[in-house]
């Protein structure tokens, strides 16, 4: 795809420091379980995307202000964090470890969908819009026109979308994976945050996105995400969940969202 212009920092002036506090402890794979299973509720889950970087001095404050989001899609306010690392900080003298090329190219694309003119970092996209109004969130919406329920069985994690009894819905839908990682810290060593020790929850360890299919039709994905990668630090009780969410093809707007932790 086109290329958006050259990315830009926004400096937002960001939330005092509030850390999320950690208490579960798990077993070997980092889950609670070897089976178990959820199902979406009747109103449509905060997909908050955080595109961030540790080799960018403005990104501190909204990592910050991310954890202190519990992640919780099942509930009365439900609300699924993400914290996608970019790459292109790196240049600047320190190798974000989180950080992948693909999620790169996610925040370019989810751009291009949503008209932006740039991308930048920390950048905030809730429900598939640029929201610069954080640390405040916008109003839930009732209703949402799919289900998602996911079952864990060992180390293989099934998703099966369906679209809500009476919602009128008929574009393609599609949606991704993602592995995410609460309780990392890094002490930074260059470039602008050199000298930083950084907390880093909901970390986007994996992502598999999957292809677009018809709303009307039931679909079922699997995934076996990858739980033995250095960076997972399980020596360190890091937490870990999966997540499952579905968005609108065109636009890339989410529909609906679940995550396991169990």
């Amino acid at each position: 795809m086109a290329r958006l212009n050259p990315p830009a920092r926004l400096r937002h002036p960001g939330v005092a420091p509030c850390l999320l506090a950690l208490a579960l402890v798990m077993p070997a794979s980092g889950f609670a379980a070897n089976s178990c299973e959820a199902r979406s509720g009747a109103t449509r889950v905060n997909v908050v995307e955080l595109y961030t970087s540790e080799g960018c001095s403005s990104c501190p404050p909204a990592d910050r202000w991310l954890s202190t989001l519990a992640s919780d899609t099942g509930g009365a306010n439900p609300v699924l964090p993400l914290a996608f690392h970019v790459t292109y900080w790196d240049r600047l003298g320190w190798a974000d470890r989180f950080a992948r090329p693909a999620y790169t190219e996610r925040q370019y694309s989810v751009a291009a969908a949503i008209g932006a003119a740039v991308v930048y970092t920390p950048q905030v996209i809730v429900n598939g819009a640029d929201w610069r109004n954080w640390p405040r969130l916008p109003k839930l919406e009732a209703a949402p026109d799919v289900q998602v329920q996911l079952s864990r069985d060992g180390g293989t994690f099934t998703a099966r979308i369906k679209r809500r009894d009476g919602a009128a819905i008929t574009q393609p839908v599609s949606g991704y994976w993602a592995l995410l990682e609460d309780g990392h810290k890094t002490t930074v060593r260059a470039g602008e945050n050199s000298g930083a020790t950084l907390r880093h929850d909901h970390v986007v360890i994996a992502y598999q996105p999957v292809g677009a299919w018809p709303a009307a039709n039931e679909q079922q994905w699997q995934w076996r995400p990858p739980l033995s990668k250095p960076e997972a630090g399980l020596a360190s009780g890091i937490e870990r969940r999966v997540a499952f969410v579905v968005v609108d093809a065109k636009t890339q707007k989410p529909l609906q969202a679940l995550a396991l932790g169990c």
